[in-house]
């Protein structure tokens, strides 16, 4: 199954232990393209990561936030600059501060684990309701 969303993995790993890996994993299983970014690794399952956020140049559908809220901070600006659909703050990640910014930026986001929402197929379902 391809999918056109593009989802966004802030804080993608190479190492399969690690909750962002296992998105990844189970994102390309469901057939969405997948963007993985981390600041020196060149591909991560099988996808070519991204070094920044500024070297972004894809719609995005949903961000998914594998960042703890003591590193986000210097990402706000981009995040908001990508305007993506909707972002995943997953357990750990939330930021009053990037909170604060996607509100006035009018970007839709949740706090929820994406691998739980994946496997509930409540990834897309719940991104759609919010559209309605």
């Amino acid at each position: 199954m391809n999918r056109k969303e593009n989802v966004l993995v802030l804080g993608a790993s190479n190492k399969p232990e690690r909750y962002s890996n296992k998105a990844i994993q189970n994102l390309k299983a469901e057939g969405f393209p997948v963007i993985p970014v981390h600041p020196t690794l060149k591909q991560i399952e099988g996808f070519s990561v991204k070094n920044t956020l500024q070297e972004v140049k894809d719609e995005i559908h949903t961000l998914t936030v594998y960042v703890g809220p003591r590193y986000i901070g210097p990402m706000i600006e981009d995040i908001v600059k990508l305007k993506p659909g909707r972002v995943i703050l997953n357990p750990g990640t939330e930021s009053r501060e990037l909170m604060d910014a996607l509100e006035k930026a009018g970007i839709p986001y949740i706090t929820a684990c994406t691998l739980v929402m994946l496997r509930t197929g409540q990834f897309l379902k719940q991104f759609q309701l919010k559209l309605s």
